[in-house]
């Protein structure tokens, strides 16, 4: 069965950084498209960035381009996605998602879901 789990989201001041990752088992990790989305209360869940299966063409949202980084490590089958400067507008539940066929920002296209961390920028 395929598995997606967050970690290291919390509490952080505005202005500082927290480093997520996404842990996944159950299904053939290094054919996978990684994504991170999340969803602050009273929104629609938004494509944060993603990264194919082979690393290549790391996409980010226009509002998190200069300030988070996404990895793959196929070793560990984890996707990490490092976040700095975070401010109150990244205040949301961030969650992974896994595709074997596409990495589009549109969540609707992403077959597996992690159940999210949450993470709150205080200002």
């Amino acid at each position: 069965e395929a598995q997606l789990v967050e970690s290291g989201g919390g509490l952080v001041q505005a202005g500082g950084s927290l480093r997520l990752s996404c842990e996944a088992s159950g299904f053939t990790f290094d054919d996978y498209a990684i994504g991170w989305f999340r969803q602050a209360p009273g929104k629609e869940r938004e494509g944060v960035s993603g990264i194919f299966y082979d690393k290549t063409k790391p996409w980010y949202a226009d509002s998190t381009k200069a300030r988070f980084l996404i990895s793959k490590d196929d070793r560990r089958n984890t996707v990490d996605l490092q976040m700095n400067a975070l401010d109150s507008d990244d205040t949301a539940v961030y969650y992974c998602a896994a595709d074997p066929d596409s990495c589009y920002s549109e969540y609707r296209s992403w077959d597996y879901w992690g159940q999210g961390t949450q993470v709150t920028v205080s200002s």
